[in-house]
């Protein structure tokens, strides 16, 4: 018998789901290398298993485990003031790669991880490498500064005061008079969004500076610079516009900029009924929509789905955790409840688009939805929603390749009713096919090495054929993973790799 063999049965035991925990802790030991890692890093642990790992005193485990994206990540605030530093940016910079969607973080370790005055006792990273880590994980929701407003540390205040243009007017006032100076330099600093002639001075040249153009209070000089230099398309979803320019932009040649014009909420009556009229039919169709924007974070819903298709692979926003339930929601909370569920039974399947991608939707409109002829509306709700039915989600897995490696990681995501695609020709539909429990026969001599590894980890597996299974280089891993394989015979493996002790000769024959 080949030592060959541990590694794949290490990593195999590290993923398999039916391990206790006394068995993953065994996995943590230095000598399981890699696979402990992994484990750490890339699966839902036991408790027992978080809690061991967290005070683990090997700095590797807990650094993994920091990046772990299945963890509740309340179980991680220890590790935001570990003594290593390396720790504390693998927790602030989260799961490489990032995930579409990013959990955020607690307040607690936010404000932790951003009011820290060293970076470990490692000195390998500093507190502002950290705070970089954080800034660019997407783990930050976007209300967080904006509540951080009128927070005791001077630190916090200041970062809000970044977020100018989110902060109410009695927000602003504060940091513009906070009794700390940098506070206070930090909201002057900021306040020149909403300042035209602050604006032009800081502009000498309005090439590649869409987002200025698309968010800051612009003289009436600038927005002719932007006319005449054809870089309008900013202006229509910027708010600050002002009506005569809007105007003008409604008769713009290019269709697309008439259209993002119609999807504004701040368009009239007298020219919204211009736009009703528009010779383009994508003009109009936004024109329809007009009555569904009573608000700024309504267009821009609106607005996400008009300019990105059923194939858009762009990260998911957590906009907040806290529930938008007014009927004018806060900007930083997103559009409200009672928003999206009428976007959700209108006829426009634009509106029916944007109620697909909020993951708040209640179960009956999901039921809906996912029944809907327009199969991007089937898309966003299968990508977005944590009640999408199994049937939906199989079905966009199978026809959308492009959005599979998100669909994989949803929790939700079916792991039963594939037996019938065991013979697709695509070899991602056969894996899961191969591990369905209703597969009588799994194909562990699938001529793909993905499709092996998912049939050897199918628990119909009989003991003899799972200890054949694990004989074999080709089907080590899987077999080690498959949650049939007795927990005394896991124990047994790891003896062998991780002490040297032989494994019981009848067990596994070569």
């Amino acid at each position: 018998m080949s030592d060959s063999l541990c590694a794949s049965w290490l990593r195999g035991i590290a993923f398999n789901p039916a391990a206790p925990p006394d068995v993953l802790e065994r996995l943590m030991d230095r000598a399981a290398g890699e696979a402990g890692l992994l484990m750490c890093e890339r699966r839902d642990l036991p408790d027992a298993v978080i809690d061991a790992a967290v005070r683990h005193p090997l700095e590797e485990i807990r650094r993994a485990l920091a990046g772990n994206r299945h963890v509740d990540p309340s179980r991680l605030a220890p590790l935001a003031t570990d003594r290593s530093g390396l720790v504390r940016a693998r927790l602030a910079g989260g799961t490489r790669p990032h995930p579409r969607r990013v959990r955020p973080l607690p307040d607690d370790i936010l404000v932790t991880l951003l009011t820290a005055r060293d970076g470990g006792e490692d000195g390998k990273v500093s507190e502002r490498d950290i705070v970089s880590e954080l800034i660019s994980s997407r783990q930050i929701p976007l209300f967080f500064f904006t509540a951080m407003a009128g927070h005791e540390h001077p630190g916090l205040r200041m970062r809000a005061a970044w977020e100018w243009q989110s902060l109410s007017a009695a927000q602003r006032e504060a940091l513009l008079h906070d009794p700390d100076a940098v506070v206070r330099e930090a909201a002057r600093e900021s306040s020149w969004e909403l300042d035209p002639d602050a604006v032009d001075a800081r502009l000498p040249s309005i090439r590649s500076l869409s987002s200025v153009l698309g968010r800051c209070v612009l003289s009436p000089a600038l927005v002719e610079q932007c006319f005449a230099d054809g870089t309008v398309h900013p202006l229509t979803w910027n708010p600050h516009t002002p009506a005569d320019a809007v105007a003008r932009l409604a008769t713009h040649p290019e269709a697309k900029v008439r259209a993002m014009v119609a999807a504004r909420p701040d368009v009239g009556p007298g020219l919204m009924a211009e736009l009703r009229e528009d010779p383009e039919e994508v003009v109009r169709a936004s024109a329809r929509l007009h009555p569904f924007r009573r608000t700024w974070a309504e267009y821009e819903a609106i607005r996400w789905i008009i300019e990105h298709g059923p194939d858009c692979t762009c990260p998911i926003a957590e906009r907040s955790s806290r529930p938008a339930t007014e009927p004018h929601a806060d900007p930083a909370t997103g559009p409200s409840a009672d928003w999206f569920a009428a976007c959700a039974v209108s006829e426009e399947r634009v509106l029916r688009r944007v109620a697909a991608s909020w993951r708040g939707l209640p179960a009956e409109l999901v039921e809906t939805l996912a029944q809907d002829d327009d199969e991007e509306v089937r898309i966003r709700l299968a990508c977005r929603h944590p009640l999408a039915p199994d049937h939906l989600l199989r079905d966009v897995f199978v026809t959308r390749p492009v959005h599979r490696p998100h669909l994989l990681t949803l929790p939700a995501f079916p792991r039963t009713g594939w037996a019938h695609l065991v013979e697709d020709p695509d070899p991602e539909v056969r894996a899961l096919a191969a591990a369905d429990p209703a597969l009588p026969d799994p194909p562990v001599a699938d001529p793909d090495a993905s499709v092996r590894r998912a049939a050897a980890g199918n628990p119909v597996l009989s003991p003899e054929a799972l200890e054949a299974l694990l004989a074999d280089p080709r089907t080590a891993e899987g077999a080690a993973a498959n949650p049939a394989l007795p927990v005394p015979r896991m124990h047994a493996l790891l003896d062998h790799c991780l002490n040297g002790i032989a494994t019981p000769p009848a067990a596994v024959r070569p």
